[in-house]
Order: structure tokens, then C-alpha cells, then sequence
């Protein structure tokens, strides 16, 4: 039974809605004139035949564009990705960096856009950005000779980075009384209110005690907009990481929960070897991949196939 109203509200459908709509307008007076002249019957007949296959078109096209609707909606074209120094002092906030820097020039590769939200918070939208990137969620680690280091020593640092979808459809709501928001002066490269108008925003969610940040928009509302849709983002993160460790299965045998505290992947500069823990696959060109060549990575994580090649601990 094809919903009408459901369709013609849908801006995706509004028109093929209208058409559909037509055709039934057409089969009732059809039926009205068999009733007044049987007579008719025949031509009639005729005119069912094709308003049926007309409607039989449409609704092919109604139920492709739900199916694409669904797996938007999974596999969303627009994320937050986020990176967070972890141990290891100044080297791991240079790690962050480079590995925020990795991730925008991998985007810009595929054709999607980016925008800095703050300096480790990037926001990119493009297709398949949320299918492709999904499984980067995790602790990284690099281990490599700093160029503050006198003695040749090589140190590990680590940085967490984290993947999170913006989706259309939640599952809560937010209340307003569990938040605690701060103003203040955007800082870095920006228009003519940098320093002068309080236009980043800081909210603070006091159930979970997540904080998160805007300072790319120039509006205080804007700002105050975009950093809810990414406290949105992450509580839905959390709640799903909560259910996926619920369930074990192939995924998480082959690429973990998803669980931003586990560690995933190891970058070894001596040996010019970047390790992917969950699949067990080793990729040299450890420059070229910093640079953002990482779609072999990616791809490996794609197919979720056990390599052959030891994990390093």
C-alpha cells in the first residue's frame, strides 16, 4: 500500500507523489465512466492497463529511493572526525596533527569537502564518507625517533582518533537542562570578529560530562548549532559502542567494536611499516600514507579479510 501523504511530504517524492496521485485520479474516473457506459468496457480496460504500468514505474522508483534513503541513513555522507592527543606528551599533540592532516588530504582526494570545527575537529561530507572512514575509530600509535631526542631513542606516543556519523534520525533527545554552555572569542585565522565578538561555543553535557567545541562558524548561533550536532553525534556513539559490544560475530573478530579506547593501528617509522591490529596487515610507504594515501588501508578494512602478516604489539 503506497502511503501518499508520507510520499508527498518527503521532498525526495513530492513530485513523483503528485504523478502517482494523477493516476489514481485517472483510474477512479475510469471506473465512474464503466459505471455510466459498459459499453466502455474495452477501451477502459485499455487505459487501466497502462495507468497500471505507470504506477507499477513509479512505485519501483518509490521503493528505490527509500532503500538509498535507509542506507544514507547507516552509512551517512557527513561525519565528525575528532583526534586526540594521548600519551606521550608534546610528540603525541604532533601526532594528532599529522594524523588530522592525513585525514584531510585523503579527503580532499576522494572529492569530499572539509571544514576545521577546531584545530583536531574536522567536519567532512561527501559520499561514502561514513562507509569508507567508519572503522579509524580507535587508539593510533606511532613509535619513531622525535627531533627533540639527543640520543636517538625511540619514543611511542599515541592519539585517539574518532569517527562519528551525523545522522538524520536519532534516538533521544537531548535535554536542555543537561546542558552548560560557554562563550568566547574565536581564536586563529578567521574575518574581523576574531578577538573581538564572543562567537565560539563550548558545550558541556553533565550526565556524561562530554564537552565539545565550535569555532569555525561566525555566528554564535551557528556555532551553538553545530556543536549539539556533534554532542549528538557522540552520545549516539557511545550508546552505539554499547550495543556492538553486546553482539560478537565476524565484525568484531575481524575489526572491533569501534570503541575509541581500543588500539588499532601502529605507525613505525624505523621501519617504515604501518600495522593494522585488527586485520593483521602490515603497509610500507609510511611517508606517502602520513601524506594521505591510505586507501589500501581503508580497502583492507573494507573487505574485513584476516591478513596474513604478524600484528605488532
Amino acid at each position: 500500500m503506497v502511503d501518499i501523504e508520507s510520499l508527498k511530504n518527503n521532498p525526495k517524492t513530492q513530485f513523483l507523489a503528485s504523478q502517482y496521485e494523477s493516476l489514481l485520479a485517472q483510474e477512479s474516473e475510469l471506473e465512474t465512466l464503466l459505471q455510466s457506459d459498459s459499453s466502455l468496457a474495452s477501451m477502459i480496460e485499455e487505459e487501466r492497463s497502462a495507468i497500471s504500468i505507470q504506477k507499477k514505474a513509479l512505485e519501483e522508483q518509490f521503493d528505490a529511493i527509500a532503500k538509498s534513503e535507509k542506507e544514507e541513513e547507516e552509512f551517512p555522507n557527513e561525519i565528525i572526525l575528532e583526534v586526540r592527543a594521548g600519551a606521550g606528551g608534546d610528540e603525541a599533540s604532533i601526532f594528532a596533527t599529522e594524523l588530522v592532516s592525513m585525514y584531510e588530504r585523503f579527503a580532499s582526494s576522494k572529492g569530499w569537502s572539509t571544514k576545521f570545527l577546531d584545530s583536531y575537529t574536522l567536519e567532512i561530507k561527501g559520499k561514502d564518507v561514513y562507509r569508507i572512514l567508519r572503522f579509524e575509530t580507535g587508539v593510533h600509535r606511532v613509535q619513531r625517533i622525535p627531533a627533540t631526542e639527543k640520543n636517538g631513542r625511540i619514543h611511542t606516543s599515541t592519539a585517539s582518533v574518532a569517527i562519528l556519523p551525523i545522522r538524520k534520525k536519532v534516538s533521544f533527545e537531548i535535554n536542555p537542562a543537561d546542558l552548560d554552555m560557554e562563550y568566547s572569542r574565536s581564536g586563529g585565522a578567521g574575518g574581523q570578529n576574531v578577538n573581538k565578538v564572543e562567537t565560539a561555543v563550548r558545550l558541556i553535557h553533565k550526565p556524561t560530562g562530554i564537552d565539545v567545541r565550535s569555532t569555525s562558524e561566525r555566528s554564535q548561533l551557528a556555532n551553538r548549532e553545530k556543536a549539539l550536532q556533534i554532542l549528538t553525534a557522540k552520545l549516539q556513539q557511545i550508546k552505539e559502542e554499547e550495543e556492538a559490544k553486546k553482539y560478537s560475530g565476524d565484525r568484531k573478530a575481524q575489526i572491533g567494536t569501534a570503541d575509541r579506547s581500543e588500539k588499532i593501528r601502529t605507525y613505525n617509522f624505523p621501519q617504515d611499516r604501518v600495522t593494522d591490529h585488527r586485520i593483521r596487515q602490515n603497509f610500507s610507504n609510511i611517508e606517502g600514507i602520513m601524506l594521505g594515501k591510505i586507501d589500501k588501508i581503508v580497502d583492507a578494512l573494507q573487505s574485513g579479510e584476516l591478513g596474513e602478516g604478524d600484528s605488532e604489539d
